[in-house]
């Protein structure tokens, strides 16, 4: 089994004044013992970097060192794998969106779901309720 994580868990586990800091951190902490592989995309790891950074979105935000610090050590862990588009991707973000459109704030959720459907990830983590857009995912809130 294998599972994968959106972008703000990883925020919320960052964001000292988030009140999700202390469980995200927890969750996180958890991810070493799991049996279970975590895949991890690359545009969710340079969202975290683009958003951990950014001083309009973090009261205190990272230090682009601090962060690529955060996102080293997470793909170093034992169970962790970075996955990527590989051939035929179109076709893969094409049968995932079909028959709802996708715009705007959509589109990278439904990048990383094509992603997750490529690699045969089935559960994502996250609060963004979009997600639930895409049948084939199980969206799990770590914080419910």
């Amino acid at each position: 089994m294998s599972y994968s994580l959106d972008v703000n868990i990883l925020l919320y586990a960052s964001d000292r004044s988030s009140s999700r800091h202390e469980a995200a951190l927890r969750f996180l902490e958890t991810r070493s013992a799991d049996p279970d592989l975590l895949c991890l995309a690359w545009p969710t790891l340079f969202s975290y970097l683009r958003i951990a950074t950014h001083p309009r979105v973090f009261a205190q935000p990272l230090s682009p060192g601090e962060a690529l610090l955060n996102i080293e050590s997470l793909v170093g862990m034992p169970r962790v794998r970075v996955v990527t588009e590989e051939e035929d991707f179109l076709r893969i973000y094409q049968h995932v969106t079909h028959g709802f459109p996708v715009r705007g704030n959509l589109v990278p959720d439904a990048h990383l779901a094509a992603l997750l459907h490529q690699h045969n990830v089935r559960t994502l983590y996250s609060t963004d309720a979009d997600f639930r857009k895409f049948d084939f995912l199980d969206v799990r809130n770590p914080f419910s």
